[in-house]
């Protein structure tokens, strides 16, 4: 016997979850265009159509997009600098009932971007927060790579002084050699590319696989696969440009053996570290005794 459904409410979408045309109050996370203005969803115009204010990272990059659907509304600057400051307002529009909406410069808000601190407010206020998917540049690299989709682990930006972005791949060697088997997705901008994926290559392996992924959905997109020794020598003699990603393949099943150790070591002593804080990171990185990996360290030396 077959039963028939039950229509959904008049002016409501058929999950229930909110009015047909009219964007709820509260908080609303809404993803721009990462290059291709056709890219911005009916939804996310909406959204800005309706809100009573929209805050975004910079309001010079917002409002030419906001310009160019003609939307006027009022545009208030979040950024890491001012969100602090900003929240208890931001908290008072909410609890008014004004629908606020939030736009990073491009992609989707809070990642690598501003945003989070002002969620966590709202949602510990019990205020209502929303988002409207649309485009991810880490997640449309991944897609674009080549390199096992899932699981992922996106970092964003690395450390760019040297010693300090060993030390974080050394933690992600760490978390490998301990089961951690997964691809990992990075930022970096242009001009630091070469140097990061060198950094990469003798933190991670110059043999893993990776990929380069920039001006994604533009008319210069391009992706460039290969071994991470292969994009470090080809980005050190030619200049990236436009936004980029960097997609790196699961670390491979192995063993640390002596010829391992002593590259490790030797890495981490031109990148600055001395001799006792080099034994450190590398042995945290290799899962090998601190005392083990000092004294192999003074043999080198020696």
């Amino acid at each position: 016997m077959q039963v028939a459904s039950e229509p959904p409410e008049p002016n409501r979408t058929p999950t229930g979850t909110a009015p047909i045309g009219l964007t709820p109050a509260g908080l609303t996370l809404v993803a721009t265009p990462i290059g291709n203005m056709a890219d911005l969803s009916p939804r996310a115009l909406a959204s800005f159509r309706d809100a009573d204010a929209v805050l975004c990272e910079d309001t010079r990059v917002t409002g030419s997009l906001l310009a160019r659907h003609g939307v006027s509304v009022t545009m208030i600057p979040l950024h890491e600098h001012n969100e602090d400051d900003q929240i208890p307002r931001l908290l008072a529009r909410l609890q008014a009932g004004e629908r606020l909406a939030l736009a990073s410069d491009a992609g989707t808000p809070l990642v690598s971007d501003p945003g989070y601190r002002l969620v966590r407010a709202a949602i510990a206020e019990g205020l209502p927060v929303s988002a409207v998917p649309g485009p991810n540049a880490a997640v449309m690299a991944l897609t674009l790579s080549g390199l096992p989709p899932h699981p992922f682990l996106f970092h964003g930006f690395l450390p760019p002084k040297a010693a300090a972005r060993l030390a974080v791949l050394a933690g992600l060697r760490a978390a490998e050699r301990a089961g951690l088997s997964a691809t990992l997705i990075f930022y970096e901008a242009p001009h630091r590319l070469g140097e990061m994926l060198a950094g990469l290559a003798e933190g991670l392996g110059g043999a893993r696989p990776a990929a380069v992924a920039r001006e994604l959905t533009k008319r210069f997109e391009e992706v460039r696969r290969g071994s991470l020794a292969e994009l470090a020598a080809w980005y050190a003699e030619n200049e990236a440009r436009g936004e980029v990603v960097v997609v790196v393949g699961p670390a491979p099943e192995e063993a640390t053996g002596e010829a391992d150790l002593d590259a490790q070591l030797q890495a981490a002593v031109a990148a600055g570290l001395s001799l006792r804080d080099a034994a450190a990171t590398v042995a945290e990185a290799t899962g090998l005794p601190r005392k083990q990996v000092y004294q192999r360290a003074l043999a080198l030396k020696g």
